[in-house]
């Protein structure tokens, strides 16, 4: 039989949010409800839970339509997406500042940073921002360019710690030359928003640094305040130095539609002076077939006048969540960050344990979260809560959080 990817055995444990779905499972199975009212809520996988709204709905039912017709039918479409959903994302989410031919939709922004690890390599040195997203880690593992778990995080990958003590904006000194770094805002998990002098600062550093940031804008439709980037194109500079992904799952309810885009400006070179985004194009092409068609007919409908309105007013429904979970969190005296331009509070359990944190709110409370261990070695000590819920549900959970915590 063949040998087993010595790279999958890297990986320290299993994936973040299997392991808590387990661990809920476990205690169903121990601890059964008395009655609908005793039910386990969740307050931790960002997974959204309220249905699409009608505009975006009729595109996609529309699109799926379209495909029953013989003169609506369409097969293989272009993998880099549909060019007038590549001209809308240009126009109206970055307003000009990218070009449609650096718009590559694709089957969700997770899906392509797991792609884009096939285009830095493995020798190129990673760089994450601590506590973050596991699939900037993990990918990284899987694609050779980081080593075995060190206790303390990855060989070959450098940590940048967010902590409440630099306001959870790291100090970027130990990004090494040359590296790729994974740059998060609004952050997950720690629902941190970057302000623009931070992501000048970023921008700076990378170009010094000859590194090349890969910027996660999966929550930017969540930020309210208007002195705050929604994206790294905002900064002076960014397109030389910076790739930008993005998805339609948080705003517009698309989690199981499975549809975002990256952006690859063609200023990006190598260190040759090659073009970046050839080499993209080049992956894309050979191993992406392209997102849904039925997919991007409904995110051209969420990118129209009425579909924009539609994101807003989802969004704002979750961050009604967020100010819930912030506000009964803080009457209990807890220290947090988030849950103003973001749908994630991060909440400080000082010299605690995260998993133990995470089991004690589950029996007290009946109320499942999100360790912040799992999110990197600065995640220790915290835990994430996900305002993704139906609005009833979030308000029994900080009830029994506000009264049994």
């Amino acid at each position: 039989m063949i040998a087993r990817n010595p790279r999958i055995a890297h990986l320290e444990a299993g994936y973040l949010f299997p392991e808590i779905a387990r661990r809920r499972r476990a205690f169903e199975a121990a601890h059964p409800a008395a009655g609908p009212e005793d039910r386990v809520l969740s307050l931790g996988i960002g997974n959204t839970t309220e249905p699409i709204l009608p505009l975006t709905g009729a595109g996609l039912t529309e699109g799926a339509r379209c495909l029953a017709t013989p003169e609506g039918y369409t097969g293989y479409g272009d993998e880099q997406g549909l060019p007038v959903l590549r001209e809308k994302i240009a126009e109206v989410w970055y307003h000009g500042a990218v070009q449609a031919d650096e718009v590559f939709v694709s089957d969700g922004a997770k899906c392509d940073i797991g792609r884009l690890q096939l285009l830095f390599g493995q020798e190129v040195p990673v760089t994450v921002q601590d506590p973050s997203y596991p699939v900037y880690v993990d990918g990284s593992v899987l694609a050779g360019a980081a080593g075995a778990w060190a206790g303390a995080g990855y060989q070959g990958i450098t940590y940048l710690p967010c902590t409440a003590e630099n306001g959870f904006f790291p100090d970027l000194t130990p990004l090494p030359q040359g590296a790729v770094l994974y740059f998060c805002s609004p952050n997950n998990p720690t629902g941190a928003a970057c302000t623009r002098p931070q992501l000048q600062r970023l921008v700076d550093t990378a170009l010094r640094r000859q590194a090349l940031i890969v910027f996660d804008a999966a929550y930017a439709a969540f930020i309210r305040d208007p002195q705050l980037p929604r994206s790294i194109y905002e900064i002076t500079d960014a397109a030389s130095c910076a790739i930008e992904v993005n998805s339609f799952s948080k705003p517009a309810g698309f989690t199981g539609v499975r549809l975002g885009w990256t952006v690859v400006p063609r200023a990006l070179k190598y260190r040759d002076g090659k073009s970046i985004h050839t080499d993209w194009l080049r992956i894309v092409t050979t191993i992406f077939n392209g997102a849904s068609n039925i997919a991007q007919a409904g995110g051209l409908a969420a990118l129209s006048e009425g579909g924009l309105g539609e994101i807003r007013a989802l969004t704002d429904y979750y961050l009604r969540n967020a100010s819930l979970i912030l506000q009964t969190l803080k009457g209990l005296g807890i220290p947090c960050v988030g849950g103003d331009n973001s749908p994630y509070v991060w909440a400080r359990f000082a010299g605690r344990d995260s998993w133990e944190v995470f089991g004690e709110i589950l029996e007290k409370c009946r109320v499942v979260t999100t360790p912040g261990a799992g999110f990197g070695p600065a995640g220790q000590g915290f835990i994430r809560f996900s305002a993704f819920g139906h609005q009833k549900d979030i308000e029994e959970a900080c009830r029994r959080l506000g009264e049994r915590l």
